[in-house]
């Protein structure tokens, strides 16, 4: 049975428990994504009854999701069989995700604080794709005309767009996303 999960929280203990075929969560974070294939069931409990309530459990059957798993806190790279799969296994977080290439020299620059930003954001999902020519169609699909280029997704949906290495424009984005 594959089974992969990432947390809003920092830090969590989670374990799947092999009689319930549930999944035990021991920590303090409001969110578990689980992306698997065939994972039909899911049990929550806490040590805490008051947290329960705050939980929310969002899971994939997509058969392609089932390698895809992002962490909050850190930036993922995606490609065009992951990208969508990971989108929708974050339900309403905020998503953002950066196209970039490997020659392109604002990329390069911007790339170490774009990593900062996940690691300030304990709400929203950073991704990254490289827009080669494996990507190609997924860039096409999103529309990318320049690198860096920036989508913030929210409920499977762009609704925001930063062009070119403009730390602050983007920092300004998430932050109008995030709030609404």
């Amino acid at each position: 049975m594959a089974l992969q999960l990432y947390s809003a929280a920092p830090r969590i203990s989670v374990l799947q428990n092999p009689v319930s075929q549930g999944i035990i969560a021991a920590a303090r974070q409001r969110t578990i994504v689980c992306v698997a294939a065939d994972y039909a069931g899911l049990n929550l409990r806490t040590k805490d009854r008051r947290l329960s309530a705050g939980f929310r459990i969002t899971a994939s059957q997509d058969a392609a999701a089932a390698a895809a798993v992002a962490e909050i806190g850190q930036v993922t790279e995606v490609d065009k069989d992951t990208f969508w799969p990971i989108v929708a296994a974050a339900g309403t977080k905020t998503v953002v995700l950066d196209m970039y290439t490997q020659w392109c020299g604002p990329c390069k620059i911007i790339a170490p604080r774009y990593k900062e930003l996940s690691q300030k954001y304990d709400d929203v999902l950073f991704l990254k794709l490289d827009c080669n020519q494996d990507n190609k169609p997924l860039a096409k699909e999103l529309g990318i005309k320049v690198v860096p280029t920036f989508k913030i997704l929210k409920d499977n949906k762009i609704v925001k767009e930063v062009t070119g290495a403009k730390f602050d424009d983007l920092v300004s984005a998430i932050e109008l996303v995030r709030s609404t």
